[in-house]
């Protein structure tokens, strides 16, 4: 089994922990480099007052500065609110400077308070998407100037700079648990990321349903194309255990709180989980339990896991490699 980290960094407005914020979470991938760990994948948000990553490539170069292996990940890329010329222009930079790292996660969204802010219609998500994602797959690949005149954006003449080192591109991961958006993901050639909230037999059977349809379209399924993400927190005691469990119950209301649209127009995917209790699929115990739950995870074909701690939580990743990995082949 392979694991990797999925998570966010801190800086809020109006605190001194912005730069403080950050610099942990680089040292923490650093650590977490060090301990074994394949790759890290960051999220992206916007306007949530808690001070989440907004500019994920820019932080992941700091990371692929002070790191040698690390994979460098997205989780995701939101494209409805990107230039996407641009976009892949940054991201091929950082595939280039850190030595072909880069895991490229692209998403379309799903928080209201988002879509409102950048006064973008939620409607339009899946057509934007479609179209930057078309645009950054030709500039990445087409050594020759292109035109495009899309729905959305428009460009002239142009030839991207730099190329990736990744050929033809840096591997494409869509988070997905829909049956439609599960089949882009392997119509697209993408990877597959899975949340962290579904229970095991879910899981499952997203995944039999992308290894069908990645069969479908003429490809080898991969086991480690597909990613499932879960919250942890190793625990030494009861107590500790359930602070730990508050925490992530809290952080779980705040997620829904600013994916709801007050207006009950549009409804996120993500309100699908309103109501469910976000530790009943976590990594939330003692060693013996965690391994307990990844051993069922890793008979059910599943070997690749991105752990998150709920921020920057060092502490659980050393836990995590000492009491956890080294029951773990490829991770010891």
């Amino acid at each position: 089994m392979r694991f990797g980290l999925f998570g966010s960094a801190q800086a809020r407005r109006g605190t001194d922990r912005g730069a403080h914020g950050f610099g942990e979470f680089v040292d923490y991938n650093v650590e977490a480099e060090a301990l074994g760990f394949h790759g890290s994948f960051v999220v992206e948000h916007h306007f949530t007052a808690i001070g989440q990553v907004s500019a994920p490539l820019a932080l992941l170069a700091w990371v692929a500065a002070r790191t040698t292996t690390l994979r460098l990940g997205t989780a995701v890329m939101v494209l409805p609110w990107h230039n996407p010329v641009l976009l892949a222009e940054e991201a091929a930079t950082l595939d280039l400077m850190s030595g072909g790292r880069l895991d490229f996660g692209v998403g379309k969204g799903y928080r209201h308070s988002e879509f409102h802010g950048f006064a973008m219609a939620v409607g339009e998500a899946e057509a934007r998407f479609d179209e930057a994602l078309d645009i950054i797959l030709e500039a990445w690949t087409s050594d020759r100037r292109f035109s495009h005149r899309g729905r959305f954006w428009r460009y002239d003449d142009i030839l991207v700079e730099p190329a990736p080192l990744q050929r033809p591109h840096p591997p494409l991961w869509m988070a997905a648990g829909s049956a439609d958006s599960i089949e882009k993901a392997a119509r697209r050639g993408a990877n597959l990321l899975l949340d962290q909230f579904a229970d095991t037999a879910t899981l499952i059977a997203r995944r039999d349903h992308y290894r069908r349809a990645v069969a479908a379209h003429g490809r080898a399924f991969d086991p480690r194309g597909v990613a499932v993400a879960r919250n942890l927190f190793v625990a030494y005691d009861g107590a500790e255990k359930t602070a730990a469990l508050e925490r992530l119950h809290r952080q779980h209301r705040t997620m829904l709180d600013l994916s709801r649209d007050p207006a009950r127009a549009v409804r996120s995917h993500i309100l699908a989980y309103d109501g469910a209790d976000p530790g009943a699929a976590a990594l939330y115990g003692s060693p013996d339990e965690i391994a307990s739950a990844l051993d069922e995870l890793a008979a059910a074909g599943i070997d690749y896991v991105l752990l998150n701690t709920g921020g920057t939580s060092r502490e659980t990743l050393r836990r995590f490699a000492r009491d956890v990995m080294p029951g773990f082949k490829e991770a010891a």
